[in-house]
């Protein structure tokens, strides 16, 4: 179910394009994303919503028979466990459109990608 817009601007307009009942799923992702990671940047990147702090955090894309959710592979790997009922790739998962989204798990990831973020800035400034 790939929009057929190209070159968004925003997350809005990003989930304008779909039809209702994707658009209240990716808004459900959305929320729990922006609860996760209330300092984030909202952004579109590689033509998906994208959320952003001291570097890209997650993406996310809705796709014919899935959501696809990208918090990078350390993101992945350290749910692997708790992610091996979904399909995915180094790096990205698959959730199924038409069951609901761990929100719980989500949540999760996203804070871990936050402290992931924030840490390696303190790394690299010597603050560490």
């Amino acid at each position: 179910m790939e929009s057929d817009k190209k070159g968004f601007n925003s997350i809005d307009e990003y989930i304008a394009t779909f039809p209702t009942e994707v658009q209240k799923i990716l808004e459900e992702l959305r929320a729990a994303i922006k609860a996760s990671a209330p300092d984030a940047e909202e952004k579109i990147s590689y033509q998906m919503p994208t959320f952003a702090l001291r570097g890209n955090l997650v993406h996310f894309a809705a796709w014919k028979n899935h959501i696809g959710f990208y918090p990078t592979s350390s993101g992945t790997q350290a749910f692997k466990h708790e992610l091996s009922v979904y399909e995915g790739a180094k790096g990205s998962i698959k959730f199924p459109i038409d069951k609901p989204l761990p929100l719980e798990l989500i949540r999760r990831i996203v804070t871990f990608r936050v402290t992931e973020n924030l840490e390696k800035i303190e790394i690299k400034s010597g603050k560490r």
